[in-house]
């Protein structure tokens, strides 16, 4: 933090002295940064704290903050004009209209009356804290003079914690809410069409995954316990992770990463427990058909009784392109079961149906509370007691290690509940088949099921979820329950929460391959995981693809033999070093895995870990398809090392990042989109942290991938992406020792 001296000293100089015979200040915290700009944030209570939390992410993230903010209030297209875009790729307007009546006054005030102290008093110091940063570097931000720039609220934060929970339903339909309109009505000039919401689809998917491993007693090698945490996540936006350290001196002491907006640790590790997420597979929505009434065209029936659409209004205001700023009143129409969508060619809005959405975590009001809980908890065991009493996590995986040696697998994310008969009464085949939940919605019995034992009404209650506690190890890549341990299968569930039988991903079959191999397993292993970039799809496909370039001989068309010179001499990695055969080889695996008749050996539930697996020459129709893929593979892959392709920056600045697509069965998923020559990197491997636990307490090391700051500015902008390009993971300094003997250590004191 090159620049921290001199902004000490601005922050010093307004330091607010105590008033009168006041004992203590009303917020105080210390911010101690250590290397890399990671703030060590202790204060004597809960407000205090999230007074430091504020006011060190507003050092390095402001703009972020208040931008992300912004579209969570619904005020983009106010500012921006209503055809511009979020960081998310929606349209300003419809992400207006969407959260403006997501976070309306009545569901923020009923979320926040539902806080623990602990979250109210971490919200209100929070929103101190950035604001004071605010009122003492205005110039030095980024957006300085903006006239969307303003002091965070308290709703502000709320409205991003509500966000962020529809990420799992609602939020991957925005357009198809904001353009629900009856046949004939205008959609207040939302641009609706199937290929917006595929899209959106397809951006979550990529962008939205992680791996985890975490080893037990019975196989960790060098230490009582190992946990590597490898979440995929945007590196720009409301999902962009943030490095720091909690203390509040005995009571709290944790250390990780949170997402821009909250008071707590995501994902990290406290003395005795480390845990990280995984997205599940799991469903948190369901879709229903409406069948409406063709007497009266805004009802709908449900068992032959009519049932009246509430209209429920929604008003922003819109920039023009003559700069002047307008009202646009739209209305939304919803349903008992929650708002109405309109998906053209899937699930459109006729004379005679309709589709509504119900999204679980609409009613998770837990989510803050729970984190804080994780926090906390001291032992796998205690971790496992705290998720399946609260039932807060939104839509992802937990796995964790404790220094007891003791690994856990959760799946306890908000499902909807429904029974085998429902689904088999209720379901909608064709939707099903897609991937989709859709339920008839003319049908009472189709209505989620009522469960005392559960956390909140309709939801599937928590002993009825996967849990595995095992001492050897547990893992998870995206996938389902199914084989998080293949020694101990998770079978019986609802297809709901988890689905066993089907083809594991490429980065979980690369990842169990591994583990399984190995008799015991220390950090390092777990760390090359990630930094040997290993394309594992390549050992599956690459013999029968190179035998097949050998039999086209001297014969073989020009696009045909070079594209298999480059795969020869392709090192079979997303290495810097990387050839052009690894692009060859994703152009080529893009097209073979969506025709499954190829694999010489088609995916066997019998035999998961190992197929599918191989081209079948002897087909027919390979020759040609094989022949075709590759000349056009060639064609789309630039002539230069992998390093000087994939970046993150601009210019000069751009640095080169390793790691591929995942699909690929590369574990370092990195997700980059074309840029001129270039591929610019906008998700993937995100917070990394390896913990080892030994006699001694936990040993971490780890990184943020994108680095602290999304301040250009700011030394800590692109500092850690550097490492990551290295492959270097630095210790993360956790102790009172660690943290006073950093080289790097700055030290700030604020109070008011």
């Amino acid at each position: 933090m090159n620049n921290l001296p001199t902004r000490l000293g601005i922050a010093a100089l307004t330091l607010l002295a105590l008033q009168g015979a006041q004992a203590t200040p009303r917020l105080a915290a210390d911010i101690r940064w250590t290397a890399y700009g990671v703030p060590h944030i202790r204060a004597a209570d809960e407000r205090g704290l999230g007074f430091g939390i504020g006011y060190a992410y507003a050092w390095d993230n402001a703009c972020l903050l208040l931008e992300e903010a912004l579209t969570a209030r619904g005020e983009r297209s106010r500012y921006f004009g209503g055809q511009g875009q979020t960081s998310a790729q929606v349209s300003n307007l419809a992400s207006d209209l969407f959260y403006t009546w997501l976070n309306r006054a009545d569901a923020l005030a009923a979320f926040d009356q539902a806080q623990p102290s602990v979250i109210s008093d971490r919200l209100e110091g929070y929103v101190a804290g950035f604001n004071r940063y605010l009122n003492e570097a205005p110039g030095a931000l980024s957006c300085a003079g903006q006239p969307w720039v303003r002091p965070l609220q308290r709703a502000d934060l709320l409205s991003l914690a509500r966000r962020l929970l529809v990420e799992g339903g609602l939020g991957q339909f925005i357009d198809a809410v904001a353009g629900a309109a009856p046949p004939g009505e205008a959609a207040a000039g939302v641009t609706m069409a199937s290929a917006s919401v595929a899209a959106r689809a397809e951006r979550l998917r990529l962008e939205r995954g992680s791996n985890a491993v975490a080893v037990g007693d019975q196989r960790a090698a060098g230490a009582r316990s190992l946990l590597l945490a490898n979440p995929h996540f945007p590196w720009s936006g409301a999902m962009r992770f943030y490095q720091l350290h909690l203390t509040i001196p005995g009571q709290l002491d944790v250390m990780g990463a949170a997402l821009p907006g909250l008071p707590l640790v995501n994902i990290g590790f406290n003395q005795h427990l480390a845990w990280t997420h995984t997205v599940d597979t799991s469903s948190h929505f369901t879709l229903y058909r409406l069948a409406l009434d063709p007497a009266r065209p805004d009802h709908y029936l449900v068992d032959g009784r009519s049932v009246a659409l509430r209209r429920e209004p929604v008003s922003v205001s819109v920039k023009g392109e003559d700069g002047q700023v307008r009202s646009l009143l739209h209305t939304l129409y919803v349903s008992e079961y929650g708002p109405l969508l309109n998906w053209p060619g899937r699930l459109g809005w006729t004379g005679t149906q309709a589709w509504a959405i119900r999204d679980a975590n609409l009613e998770n009001t837990r989510v803050l509370g729970q984190w804080d809980a994780i926090n906390r908890a001291d032992s796998t065991a205690t971790l496992q007691r705290v998720v399946s009493a609260q039932q807060g996590i939104p839509w992802v995986n937990t796995l964790a290690a404790d220094d007891n040696g003791r690994v856990l697998y959760l799946n306890r994310s908000v499902v909807p509940n429904l029974s085998d008969e429902q689904l088999r009464r209720c379901g909608l085949p064709q939707l099903i088949a897609q991937g989709l939940p859709g339920l008839r919605g003319d049908l009472a019995a189709c209505a989620w099921r009522q469960d005392p034992r559960a956390a909140q009404p309709g939801i599937v209650p928590a002993e009825q979820l996967p849990a595995l506690a095992r001492r050897d190890l547990v893992q998870n890549s995206n996938d389902s329950a199914w084989l998080t341990q293949p020694a101990q299968p998770l079978e019986g569930y609802s297809p709901l929460v988890s689905r066993s039988g089907g083809p594991l991903g490429a980065r979980a079959r690369f990842a169990l391959g591994q583990l399984e191999a190995a008799r015991s397993i220390d950090a390092d292993a777990l760390r090359n995981l990630v930094t040997g970039n290993r394309v594992a799809s390549a050992d599956w496909v690459l013999p029968d693809l190179l035998a097949f370039c050998a039999q086209q001989g001297s014969a073989a068309e020009a696009g045909v033999k070079d594209a298999c010179a480059e795969l020869a001499a392709w090192d079979r990695t997303a290495n810097l070093s990387a050839g052009p055969g690894l692009q060859v080889f994703a152009g080529f695996m893009a097209r073979f895995a969506d025709n499954a008749s190829l694999w010489r050996y088609p995916f066997d539930p019998a035999d998961p870990l190992h197929t599918p697996r191989g081209i079948d020459l002897a087909n027919p129709a390979s020759a040609q398809l094989l022949r075709q893929w590759l000349a056009q593979s060639l064609g789309e892959r630039i002539d230069a090392p992998w390093g000087q392709i994939q970046v993150s920056g601009q210019g000069a600045d751009a640095i080169p990042v390793p790691g591929a697509d995942g699909h690929l069965g590369v574990y370092n998923a990195i997700q980059s989109v074309p840029e001129g020559s270039r591929r610019q990197v906008i998700s993937g491997s995100s917070y990394l942290q390896l913990v080892r636990f030994t006699a001694q307490g936990p040993e971490a090391s780890g990184l943020l991938a994108f680095s602290q700051a999304s301040e250009p500015a700011s030394p800590q902008h692109q500092d850690q992406t550097r490492l990551f390009s290295a492959g270097h993971w630095p210790a993360l300094p956790f102790t009172e020792r660690q943290i006073a003997d950093d080289p790097a250590l700055r030290q700030l004191h604020i109070e008011q």
